[in-house]
């Protein structure tokens, strides 16, 4: 979903406000959150997840080209965490992952047997992936 389409979903949920005052809002709360983050600080919204600012330190590069060593100045990233209430919502209508269950398989001995009996390179495949 990109922001247009935000703003036509909410003002077609709010029959009483016009769409301009819906793109307002959303614009307001997203610029308010970008200038948080440019002064450094975090933004919690409780039950949707929290914004910060992670630093990249400066360090040293290569250039992929030529090679040559160069210079990354630091940098500061946006870094979102979902908070439990979105996580628990996104995963609502999963099943449960099940525990893998070892079983022991007949199938390596046999794919090596037809392997050594000269059968095509697929056989052969088959074992070297299998012993993966």
């Amino acid at each position: 979903m990109i922001k247009s389409e935000l703003v036509t979903r909410l003002a077609a949920r709010n029959p009483h406000l016009y769409q301009k005052e819906v793109e307002s809002v959303v614009n307001t709360v997203l610029d308010e959150i970008g200038e948080a983050l440019r002064q450094r600080n975090r933004v919690e919204l409780r039950g949707f997840g929290a914004f910060s600012v992670r630093v990249r330190n400066a360090r040293l590069g290569r250039n992929p080209r030529t090679g040559e060593a160069v210079e990354v100045a630091e940098k500061a990233a946006p870094f979102f965490r979902a908070g439990k209430e979105m996580r628990d919502r996104i995963n609502a209508n999963r099943p449960a992952a099940a525990k893998p269950v070892k079983v022991k398989s007949r199938v390596k001995p046999v794919l090596r047997k037809l392997a050594a009996n000269g059968r095509p390179p697929a056989a052969k495949a088959a074992v070297k992936d299998a012993a993966e």
